[in-house]
């Protein structure tokens, strides 16, 4: 099973040099409460309840959960290159660890495209503010990338609520 991603290359994250503001700025991106993995796991959970009545949205929801799973390889890479612990933690320096409290549990197939749909609103506003504190253009790039990821993921669910909305 392939990411659901844009057909456009990631910047590097090789070209990074040590940049600790930076790292602590995108961090909130990476597993915090609101943040990719956070994601990956409600897509899973997601995936599970379609799977017992469409298995191709199924499968649409695990392509989102494995492009959120390879934000969070460029996110922790990138914060490693910064100079910032990629740390499973709510809040970013901070030793209050993560935990599932924010992942999505409806079971009902509107309920959870319409929570699917606010995380990713809730990801592209996070991401933008991030553009508007990053001062780093190597590590603003990645991000402005990982955006366009999650807007296509945004119009993929709002496709996929229409249809169980019209049923």
């Amino acid at each position: 099973m392939k990411p659901l991603v844009l057909d456009l290359p990631y910047p590097s994250v090789s070209e990074l040099t040590p940049d600790v503001r930076s790292g602590n700025i995108i961090s909130f991106g990476y597993a915090t409460l609101k943040g990719e993995i956070t994601a990956v796991l409600q897509y899973v959970y997601h995936h599970f309840y379609f799977g017992l009545t469409d298995p191709d949205d199924a499968e649409t929801l695990m392509s989102i959960a494995i492009a959120e799973m390879t934000h969070v390889d460029i996110l922790g890479s990138a914060m490693l290159k910064l100079g910032t612990p990629p740390r499973y933690v709510q809040f970013p320096r901070t030793c209050v660890y993560f935990n599932t409290s924010q992942v999505s549990t409806a079971t009902s197939p509107t309920k959870m495209l319409m929570d699917d749909i606010q995380g990713e609103m809730n990801a592209i506003t996070d991401y933008q503010k991030m553009l508007f504190e990053l001062k780093n253009e190597k590590a603003a790039a990645i991000i402005q990338r990982i955006i366009l990821d999650e807007q296509l993921h945004l119009e993929t669910l709002k496709k996929l609520l229409k249809k169980y909305s019209d049923k």
